[in-house]
């Protein structure tokens, strides 16, 4: 009984930290923040912030938000989670077009380059795919069935993205893998061509994202648990070049300030001529700058855009219309946290370009609150609160959660025999199948 005393709040939803979500409309329309159950959205053209309309009365998401996207064209926008569920918005009406109900909680969600699927991975590390109807402005499709596509054998997928041509689908887990699988044309009849495996990681991959050189070149770029972040040549699963942020972080901070445990890469974001990568570091409070030279297939140190020490970014976006780089920073599904009070800090840095660097310019630095488009308007609908800085306590619990969240949800458990068949016995889907 000692050892369930120890292992269980481990495994309660509450210990999971669900880190604070931010994704940039493609043509710079739009910004939206996810924090625990929520979804907020701000319309940057119009400057207000906007009122979500589907068919659960108005709200989201009834649990945390695991994950949200933009489609490339920027018509459709999806979000899911720990609810089970998958919602699809128009972003012209931010109108909830289509929920799908997931057998498992969701960790990843992407939406064809073409707009007509959209795919969902679960915990158990299968991915799904439903199509998108055409359905009219006043209708709203609930629970359309989803068809299974691939999966990654009972690991959990990180990360999920379609590349630049849509003729592949790119997905990692936290078991070090990343695998690029041919989209076919059929897909609800399955993807089964495998088109690679990109391995190199020595520990989970957190994040992945595609960067291009032209129409038809790009590669793949990926951060981990090893703390690194790797450039791929994906279509034949060869790894370019690998930078050891541990190494870079040790120099800047001293050994004595990190530690293999603390340095997780938990998010990058490519500048939108794909010359720059924003890296966010599980315990690093600002941003590392790498430049990526697509030619020469390198990944070198740049600079780091320190910020206040209470700031840790937990996820970062860019658009192609823009050179704003959107970092969010917060957690929900904390004990001590009220669920209507989701606190979330944003932060957002300019001339998130290379030629920024060595122009007279300013380069890349971190926007003041009075300076950020639609000042206070803005940050209260995606915060919350104007005055998340002075609440220091919170700030606080937060960043404390944040710093274990990543390795608590990522890093495998070992259990003994007897605890795995404990376990087994207890799972809810197989409750649900007796």
């Amino acid at each position: 009984m000692e050892d369930n005393a120890v292992e269980e709040p481990e495994l309660s939803g509450a210990a999971e930290f669900a880190p604070a979500l931010v994704a940039a409309h493609p043509h710079g329309n739009s910004v939206a923040v996810a924090i625990g159950p929520e979804l907020r959205v701000f319309d940057l053209r119009a400057g207000h912030p906007v009122s979500l309309s589907d068919d659960c009365g108005g709200h989201s998401h009834s649990d945390a938000i695991r994950a949200i996207c933009f489609s490339v064209s920027g018509a459709l926008f999806a979000s899911a989670g720990d609810d089970k569920l998958v919602k699809v918005w128009k972003t012209d009406s931010w109108r909830c077009i289509q929920t799908i109900t997931s057998e498992k909680r969701v960790s990843a969600v992407v939406i064809s380059n073409d707009d007509l699927y959209v795919s969902f991975a679960d915990k158990f590390g299968v991915v799904w795919l439903v199509t998108l109807r055409e359905d009219s402005a006043e209708q709203v499709s609930v629970d359309n069935k989803p068809v299974p596509i691939l999966g990654h054998y009972c690991s959990i997928i990180t990360s999920m993205k379609f590349s630049p041509d849509g003729r592949f689908i790119a997905t990692a887990d936290r078991d070090f893998k990343i695998r690029v699988t041919l989209f076919p044309k059929n897909p609800l009849k399955g993807a089964h061509e495998i088109q690679s495996f990109c391995l190199g990681h020595t520990d989970f991959v957190s994040c992945i994202t595609f960067t291009s050189i032209s129409e038809n070149q790009s590669f793949l770029i990926s951060g981990g648990g090893d703390s690194t972040v790797r450039l791929w040549d994906y279509v034949n699963g060869c790894l370019l070049d690998t930078f050891q942020a541990k190494d870079k972080m040790g120099e800047l901070l001293g050994p004595n300030e990190t530690d293999d445990s603390s340095l997780a890469i938990t998010d990058i974001c490519p500048s939108n001529d794909g010359s720059l990568v924003a890296v966010a570091i599980q315990s690093f409070s600002g941003i590392m700058l790498l430049a990526c030279d697509l030619v020469g297939k390198k990944l070198s140190f740049l600079k780091v855009i320190t910020m206040e020490k209470s700031y840790i970014p937990t996820s970062l976006a860019s658009s192609s219309a823009s050179e704003l780089l959107w970092t969010v920073m917060g957690a929900s599904n904390m004990p001590s946290q009220a669920s209507s009070h989701l606190l979330t800090r944003l932060r957002i840095i300019t001339c998130f370009q290379k030629d920024r660097l060595s122009s007279s310019d300013a380069g890349p630095a971190t926007l003041e609150d009075g300076d950020v488009p639609h000042g206070e308007k803005l940050l209260l609908a995606l915060q919350g609160s104007l005055d998340v800085a002075k609440q220091e306590e919170v700030l606080a619990s937060v960043l404390a959660a944040l710093k274990v969240s990543m390795h608590k949800m990522l890093v495998k458990k070992h259990y003994s025999e007897e605890r795995r068949e404990q376990r087994k016995r207890g799972r809810n889907d197989k409750k649900m199948k007796n």
